[in-house]
């Protein structure tokens, strides 16, 4: 059983599973547009800060829908729901895949369409995941210490991720109680004019599920693919249906069309060359009218649904594949958004060199990005080996320079995350510590897939691997900028890149096979897959300090440690007088910190009850190897 893929399927490997720019190869295909000239004023709070004040106070859960919940299973996808994406060889036997089986054992099913290429059969399984079991999960969220939720995409669309959406303005009906009536609902909209748009059940559910979000003080956005969208998209099909008599003939890049007496067939480009996403026509200022118009209604749509008020609707976007999109049309989007909802959040997935990210953050069109830099610099100080790792001293340098490279109140707002949809799991990339640096993403990202890599470690971490994730976690949860945190990851989950990053959620209520399959099929040691209990503590206490403490949401930041001989590295928060300061011991042995302290100045130490030891004027604290103390000021 093959799971080395050919070029194009390596290009369906990255890019299929998931929008996400990878090489250089990706970067010439997306030229960056240069024109970042602000277009009319900034509009700036009381505080002189363009970004929504609440962005800097959330914690982030990114929620990949089809894998995180079956709420609903009367609503599970048909093979004739899968049709249209990748790959478009259609199965002769197809079934719902078993949510709680051995990640890389092939079902009776899967063997019975005696296909060798395994990521094949990982881009065909649907495990039912809805929203419904987002809505019955939300109190599971909320006590995780989570107060916004980043939905990967939840609209109408054939494949498990949803990147290749047949549109914007309905929810995937497999997400919905009723498919079959909703895709009969859609069938009578003229689709180009939203005066005759319908709101199907499925669309319904999702009304519900930010209402009851909201209700529990949770903030939702949804993800706005709007670089290119899938072959299944009523625009595309009509277009490939009726040509240059097509209404959508310019929403698209054709290069020739069907003319026999030219000799020439229907050909167009699609997104990093993979065909099943047509990618959106463009000029100098960003997307052709046609699909601009579209993608404007539908931000309309979900943002004020049926006109009832924007408190009804999303509370922002993530926009995928940003950079290939010109800054014109980002500008112009933000204040479509903007006189909707000003407090909208809008998000960009960028991965670019710091210097390169500075033009989307002037005010005029995005308040903050997935903060892959954040993850890359993390990696190099918390996991890195000691050739590969940076110092505490170049660890706070790389921070400083992230912090001060935008205007006020942005890097306050950044969603700092470190696994996804796109990457490793944060576990997996522990254990696999040294097969690259993180940064190097051109090069890293084949070598975290096991399709690329047949060296790549698949077994569960160990206990000194998930300490690592833990003193990562205890930085994400007290430094600057909000944390984000992928789904799975709290209870730990593993898992390489793509696909294998997108495995069911863990729940405690289901039961799981060992996994003991490697890619090739043959059998390794079995590994126990069930809630880690310790680690789901561990986030929970640390959200429950950041809520508790705003000097660690909105604080001023100061470095108080970066020493390159201890590995210690400490730094103070501060607002309104409430004053933390947190310790990192990244040695292997346990360190004394000492902090000036005058006669009557005490401190608490609230993530583990540390006892620190009055010494004249100083305290003491002695912090575990590969651990961290938060001391708060009394």
């Amino acid at each position: 059983m093959s799971f080395r893929p050919d070029k194009l399927s390596v290009k369906r490997s990255i890019v299929a599973f998931g929008c996400f720019f990878v090489s250089s190869v990706a970067i010439a295909s997306c030229p960056l547009d240069s024109d970042a000239t602000l277009r009319g004023p900034v509009t700036l709070n009381s505080e002189g800060e363009f970004v929504p004040g609440w962005a800097k106070q959330v914690v982030w859960y990114q929620i990949f829908p089809e894998r995180f919940r079956d709420g609903d299973p009367s609503n599970n996808p048909t093979k004739e729901d899968i049709l249209g994406s990748d790959p478009q060889e259609p199965p002769a036997h197809w079934e719902i895949h078993p949510w709680g089986s051995d990640w890389y054992e092939l079902q009776d099913y899967e063997k019975a369409n005696g296909d060798p290429e395994l990521w094949k059969h990982m881009l065909r399984r649907r495990y039912g995941g809805d929203l419904q079991g987002v809505i019955d999960k939300l109190d599971y969220i909320k006590e995780l210490g989570i107060n916004a939720i980043y939905l990967n995409p939840v609209f109408d669309s054939p494949s498990l991720h949803k990147y290749d959406s047949a549109s914007y303005h309905h929810i995937d009906p497999n997400f919905g109680p009723d498919p079959e009536g909703d895709r009969k609902l859609m069938a009578t909209e003229q689709a180009w004019d939203p005066a005759t748009w319908v709101w199907t059940k499925a669309d319904e559910l999702a009304l519900e599920l930010i209402r009851q979000a909201h209700k529990r003080g949770i903030r939702v956005i949804f993800d706005g693919v709007f670089n290119h969208m899938g072959i299944n998209s009523f625009a595309f099909q009509d277009v490939k249906r009726n040509q240059q008599q097509s209404p959508y003939s310019d929403w698209f890049t054709v290069t020739s069309w069907d003319d026999e007496t030219a000799g020439t067939q229907f050909a167009y480009e699609g997104w990093f060359g993979v065909p099943s996403l047509p990618e959106f026509s463009e000029d100098e200022n960003g997307l052709a009218k046609g699909p601009q118009e579209y993608v404007f209604a539908a931000t309309q749509r979900w943002m004020n649904p049926k006109g009832l008020g924007a408190e009804h609707g999303i509370d922002g976007w993530r926009l995928d594949v940003a950079f290939c999109v010109a800054h014109g049309f980002w500008k112009d989007w933000r204040r479509h958004v903007k006189s909707i909802n000003p407090e909208a959040y809008l998000t960009a997935e960028l991965v670019l060199p710091v210097e390169q990210v500075k033009p989307y953050f002037q005010g005029d069109e995005f308040d903050g990005e997935m903060n892959y830099n954040f993850a890359f610099t993390s990696a190099e100080f918390f996991f890195n080996p000691k050739d590969m790792a940076i110092s505490a001293s170049q660890f706070d340098a790389k921070l400083e320079e992230m912090r001060n490279l935008y205007p006020k109140g942005v890097a306050y707002a950044m969603q700092n995350l470190f696994g996804s949809h796109d990457s490793n799991r944060v576990g997996s990339h522990i254990v696999n510590r040294g097969i690259g640096n993180f940064r190097d993403w051109g090069e890293y990202f084949p070598l975290s897939q096991v399709g690329n890599n047949p060296g790549y470690q698949v077994r569960k971490p160990n206990v000194e691997e998930v300490q690592l994730q833990k003193l990562f976690a205890i930085f994400q949860m007290t430094y600057v900028g909000s944390p984000m945190i992928y789904y799975g990851d709290e209870v730990g989950m593993w898992g390489a890149n793509d696909p294998d990053d997108r495995k069911p959620m863990v729940w405690p209520d289901i039961q799981y096979a060992d996994e003991k399959y490697k890619p090739d099929g043959s059998t390794r040691a079995p590994d126990r897959v069930a809630v880690d209990q310790e680690l789901l503590r561990h986030y929970q206490t640390l959200g429950r300090i950041r809520h508790q403490y705003p000097a660690l949401s909105v604080g001023s930041y100061r470095t108080v440690l970066a020493d390159d001989s201890t590995e210690m590295f400490a730094f103070v928060r501060e607002h309104q007088g409430q004053k933390l300061l947190v310790v990192l011991n990244n040695s292997e042995d346990a360190q004394a910190f000492n902090l000036p302290a005058k006669a009557g100045e005490e401190y608490t130490e609230l993530l583990n009850g540390f006892e620190l030891i009055r010494n004249e004027d100083s305290l003491v604290v002695t912090v575990p190897g590969k651990w961290g103390a938060i001391l708060l000021s009394r």
